[in-house]
């Protein structure tokens, strides 16, 4: 698998290291998989299916998924408020990989 001369190299420069800097962090994947799976999601079904996460965490990592242009938030003028998230075309060009990730768990998992 080895291509390359690692002197010359730098893991900064890569695609890899890009992708990275997206969807590192705990909840990302977790929130790109949930917003995968079920399309549209408001967000107090995503924190009561994720689990464990607090409001700021969740609101959090979604403005972070938000301003690389993964995720898109829909806000309807309503009382109460209704806000609903769904992944952008860029956010669902990275579905292939998530289905990558999930058929190598079911593989591998005991």
């Amino acid at each position: 698998m080895a291509c390359c001369d690692i002197s010359n190299a730098r893991l900064g420069e890569t695609g890899f290291s890009y992708t990275l800097s997206l969807i590192s962090g705990k909840y990302k994947m977790t929130v790109l998989y949930t917003l995968m799976e079920f399309g549209v999601v408001r967000f107090n079904e995503m924190q009561r299916y994720i689990g464990g996460i607090s409001y700021k965490t969740l609101s959090s990592t979604l403005k972070q998924l938000e301003a690389d242009g993964l995720v898109h938030r829909e806000e309807y003028p309503q009382v109460p408020p209704k806000v609903e998230y769904s992944l952008t075309e860029r956010g669902r060009s990275i579905a292939p990989v998530l289905d990558l990730m999930c058929a190598w768990g079911d593989e591998h998992r005991q």
